[in-house]
């Protein structure tokens, strides 16, 4: 079965913030999670990758978290998470179809964590292969459990503290449907292939192609009206009648109205 675009979390109680970017730049073995090591028992650095970090300032990212852990006192305990570690898988078609590259992936990553994690000290690295070449482009993001900036109330936050600065990150189940919607609004925004991430479906929501409204006077299809494209009728390539935009602008829908209805309690 080929793999195809994916979603995942990791919650890690780590406080040697060093490991996590050990682990994006050296090679790991992706089922044990050890590192690769050459003849004479050295770290394999891994190959072509793409590295950034955000609200690190001129700092490395383990340094920037510890700096910051230690300002707020947070982090201190064995039993705390110290950071989430989130994976966006795209499909392996996406290459040669859809002109994905790994510096457009990079950018794509960068993008997700500064929306959908703003106030957090972050790094994002990219790689155009996963652990059995199979092709598909991947980004990794870590972020500290910490925030550092008060932030706006976002649609999967439900509480006072989600938003302030020397609180932490809280991954909860309704938080990881709203982020597989946004990744579904990303993959469509950027003409991308995707899976339906919200019903765990292995079928592809393909690109979408509108049903056109038929021409009373010239016998032929008419162009789709922007009418028609909202009413959220659309032909898949594979059968399917399930519109990624409408679902997604749904969710969004959903999660802000939860949102405003916290925040007048």
């Amino acid at each position: 079965m080929k793999p195809l675009a994916t979603f995942k979390h990791i919650s890690s109680k780590n406080a040697n913030y060093g490991d996590a970017e050990k682990y994006l730049t050296f090679a790991h073995d992706e089922f044990t999670m050890k590192p690769t090591l050459d003849a004479e028992g050295r770290l394999v650095p891994r190959g072509d990758y793409r590295i950034s970090t955000l609200n690190c300032g001129e700092e490395d990212f383990a340094v920037a978290c510890m700096r910051s852990n230690l300002r707020y006192g947070k982090n201190q305990k064995r039993e705390d998470v110290k950071s989430h570690h989130y994976i966006i898988s795209f499909d392996p078609r996406d290459g040669p179809d859809n002109g994905l590259t790994v510096d457009k992936a990079q950018e794509l990553g960068e993008r997700f964590c500064r929306e959908q994690f703003p106030g957090h000290q972050a790094i994002i690295c990219t790689y155009p292969d996963g652990h059995n070449q199979s092709g598909n482009i991947h980004v990794h993001i870590v972020i500290n459990s910490l925030r550092i900036e008060n932030v706006p109330l976002l649609p999967y936050m439900d509480r006072p503290a989600d938003t302030k600065a020397g609180c932490k990150h809280r991954c909860t189940d309704a938080a990881m449907e709203y982020f597989k919607s946004e990744v579904m609004e990303l993959c469509h925004e950027a003409g991308l292939y995707q899976i339906d991430l919200l019903n765990g479906s292995a079928n592809r929501v393909m690109r979408i192609i509108f049903v056109p409204s038929w021409s009373k006077s010239s016998g032929y299809p008419a162009k789709p009206r922007s009418a028609d494209i909202r009413s959220g009728w659309h032909r898949l390539e594979n059968g399917w009648q399930n519109l990624t935009a409408c679902l997604s602008a749904s969710m969004r829908t959903m999660w802000q109205g939860a949102s405003r209805m916290n925040g007048s309690l």
